[in-house]
């Protein structure tokens, strides 16, 4: 509640300074009214997020915090909960919710827009940084189509968590502040099974320099508005590429825009591909220009080593976004995107090049992550391709934990190798036959030997190992287990997952538990496995 009278000195929230440039200088929707509708001619429509009957703030980020100058734990819960729930709109708020379309599945879906994300503003820090502040879940949007809007605890907690564990591991990702309950109930049908049942609403605060997609220039392309298709990409380049803004010929500055926008999604894929993350929703609409991971849906982490391996139960036909599939898919995204900006760039040759590339940069990139991964300090492509490939081919034999794997191969002597300090990493250790763990020592004297011809010292083999192979990751089953206990009222496991999480790489005594594979009872629970496209 707004208090009758203001304090002595101003809370954080308060002191915050927007600089809205995006509703200042891109065209906004005429139309107030707040009800589902074709938008043209206009990058965003006003909006007013929902009012929540009994905001509670149950989780903070105080690393998202300290991006826009907020303090690392908030003194006034309740006054929070009502801003970062859309109960208050504080003086320089101008909140907005911005106009897209995409490709979905591989196919065009026309308009679609923030249906239940809303910009609150843009928030510039004491060093200079603009970032966007953003909530996900407080109500319906003119983009809504037949949604209300909403998010749910389940889904909420899980794109919180998500969104800090990636940055703390090192992966390019928008971020998230804040988690807070709504106090009111959503509808949702989980398994999409015509089963719904009501469950907590929540609202989560996101944080970005900008959620600008692939698909806010496709859908003004497909709308022939290359008028405010040439604004946008100028907008996006002065605010978000400002060292490209210099150039002085138009074409050439879009030609390497979209060079910078390749090569961030390169290295946000080879850093998905590190972790063993797994989208599971890579829709263009769901493509950020900056090279962040953006909208935690229905990801997942590889448990048992399956290239083919897909979280999201709508893919589970086709397995579009399966996990060895995301190169191929962002490299498919951008060559829509390049469709969007011939009209600008006019000639296809130079955006053709930087498809081209995107290939050869993606396999040396991954090629430096695995040699990384396995310690090494240089990567000899050529040579290295039968190690790497003859490892990964292992892991296919016998259903293989890759994060317990990487993370123990360290421990391995390679003066005396043993595949003993990898056992854990099986999810049945009978599967290790004869056979195979011959083969796997075979591999262990192969990599031995790369080693000592690599000439790493083994204590900087290790380090560099324990620095790209994390012991802690944000699994299904965890990340179940913290809505079961937020469900029935307790946010603890919340707290001791995030603070795990800030250190995935340490070995955190005390904390092995988080380390664990999946146990058999979360093998085919919903939300353990696999889930839905439902929030």
């Amino acid at each position: 509640m707004v208090p009758m009278h203001a304090p002595p000195h101003p809370a954080p929230l308060e002191t915050l300074r927007f600089d809205n440039r995006f509703v200042a200088e891109l065209p906004a929707d005429p139309e107030t009214a707040n009800f589902r509708r074709q938008v043209s001619g206009a990058c965003y429509s006003r909006v007013m997020p929902q009012v929540a009957p009994a905001p509670k703030l149950v989780a903070w980020s105080r690393e998202a915090a300290a991006l826009v100058d907020l303090p690392a734990e908030p003194a006034d819960a309740d006054g929070y909960a009502e801003v970062l729930a859309g109960n208050r709109v504080l003086d320089g708020m101008e909140p907005i919710a911005t106009c897209y379309g995409g490709h979905q599945f591989g196919n065009w879906a026309g308009q679609l827009g923030d249906g239940r994300a809303i910009n609150l503003g843009e928030v510039v820090n004491g060093r200079g940084e603009r970032w966007t502040l953003q909530l996900k879940g407080a109500g319906p949007t003119p983009y809504s189509r037949t949604a209300d809007g909403l998010a749910v605890l389940r889904s909420s907690l899980r794109e919180f968590l998500c969104s800090e564990a990636m940055f703390h591991l090192g992966v390019p990702t928008t971020r998230a502040l804040s988690l807070v309950l709504t106090g009111e109930q959503v509808v949702r049908d989980i398994l999409y099974d015509g089963h719904p049942a009501p469950e907590p609403g929540a609202v989560v605060c996101r944080v970005a320099p900008s959620f600008t997609r692939f698909g806010h220039f496709e859908l003004l392309a497909a709308r022939r508005d290359t008028e405010l298709l040439r604004r946008l990409l100028d907008f996006t380049i002065a605010t978000d590429f400002p060292e490209l803004a210099d150039d002085n010929a138009p074409k050439d500055r879009y030609a390497r825009w979209f060079a910078d926008v390749s090569a961030r999604t390169v290295d946000m894929i080879v850093h998905w591909m590190r972790v063993g993350f797994v989208h599971g929703v890579m829709n263009t609409d769901n493509m950020s220009v900056l090279g962040l991971t953006i909208d935690y849906g229905p990801y997942g982490w590889l448990e048992g080593y399956d290239p083919d391996w897909t979280p999201n139960t709508t893919d589970a036909a086709t397995r579009r976004y399966r996990y060895g599939q995301q190169p191929a898919i962002a490299q498919w995204n951008l060559l829509r995107l390049a469709h969007a900006i011939l009209p600008l760039v006019g000639d296809a040759e130079p955006l053709e090049a930087v498809l081209t590339d995107f290939a050869r940069r993606y396999a040396d990139e991954s090629a430096a992550m695995t040699a990384r991964k396995l310690g090494l300090e240089r990567c000899e492509q050529e040579r290295d391709e039968r190690l790497f490939g003859e490892l990964f081919a292992i892991f296919a034999k016998a259903e293989t934990d890759m994060t317990l794997f990487f993370r123990n191969l360290a421990r391995v002597d390679l003066d005396a190798v043993s595949v003993e300090p990898l056992r854990e990493a099986w999810y049945d250790p009978g599967a290790l036959t004869p056979a195979l763990r011959e083969r796997c020592e075979a591999w262990l004297e192969a990599y031995a030997g790369r080693v000592r011809q690599d000439g790493t010292p083994d204590d900087a083999r290790v380090a560099r190992m324990n620095a790209n192979n994390p012991r802690f990751v944000l699994r299904n089953y965890l990340a179940q287990q913290a809505i079961d206990q937020a469900e029935a009222g307790d946010f603890d496991m919340i707290h001791e997952l995030l603070d795990v999480l800030r250190r995935p790489y340490d070995e955190q005594p005390g904390k092995e538990a988080f380390a664990g594979k999946r146990p058999e009872w979360a093998r085919h629970r919903a939300g353990c496995s696999m889930l839905s496209c439902s929030s």
